[in-house]
């Protein structure tokens, strides 16, 4: 959808900073990669469920390459010294008809500002703007920020969880 890949908002994060929530545009490669250099290798096993130190070029098309329609995603961004930097990022990828599973990622210097429950929210209303029914998420069962946020925002367990991952969906109104 074309307007969500212009998606452009201001919000602010629990201290009252502005923080820009956008659609991801393929210029955000360098952006990108400084944003995962900046963020832990723990924080990066949470998101990607195995140790990452980079990533291939297949697998950087694959974030970058956005159609948002299957494939949505937003950068939270973050004035640094005059300059904008993307500190975290959120997207969802269609799965099956009215289904997507979402992630999130979002540097340890701005972990517990509240920058996951803006990119959890703001997604939410572009997947409700597409017609999606569901959305599901993966969870590391020790990631206990990751489960709090999403159990926020009403997601449930469900019986596929296990002691590996923890499955849960929410059913959108």
């Amino acid at each position: 959808m074309a307007e969500t890949a212009d998606y452009s908002v201001a919000d602010h994060l629990r201290d009252g900073r502005t923080i820009k929530i956008r659609a991801l545009c393929p210029d955000d490669r360098a952006d990108m990669l400084a944003a995962i250099a900046r963020t832990s290798m723990q924080s990066l096993q949470r998101r990607f469920f195995a140790p990452k130190k980079g990533f291939s070029e297949s697998e950087m098309a694959f974030f970058l390459d956005i159609d948002f329609e299957s494939h949505v995603a937003l950068v939270a961004q973050i004035d640094e010294a005059g300059r904008p930097a993307i500190v975290g990022g959120g997207r969802y990828i269609v799965v099956q008809p009215g289904r997507a599973e979402i992630a999130f990622v979002v540097i340890d210097a701005y972990q517990g500002q509240g920058i996951g429950t803006i990119l959890m929210r703001h997604l939410a209303i572009l997947a409700r703007h597409a017609g999606l029914k569901e959305l599901i998420a993966e969870v590391l069962p020790e990631n206990n920020a990751m489960l709090k946020l999403f159990k926020k925002f009403g997601f449930k367990t469900t019986s596929q969880s296990s002691s590996q991952v923890t499955h849960l969906v929410l059913r959108l109104p």
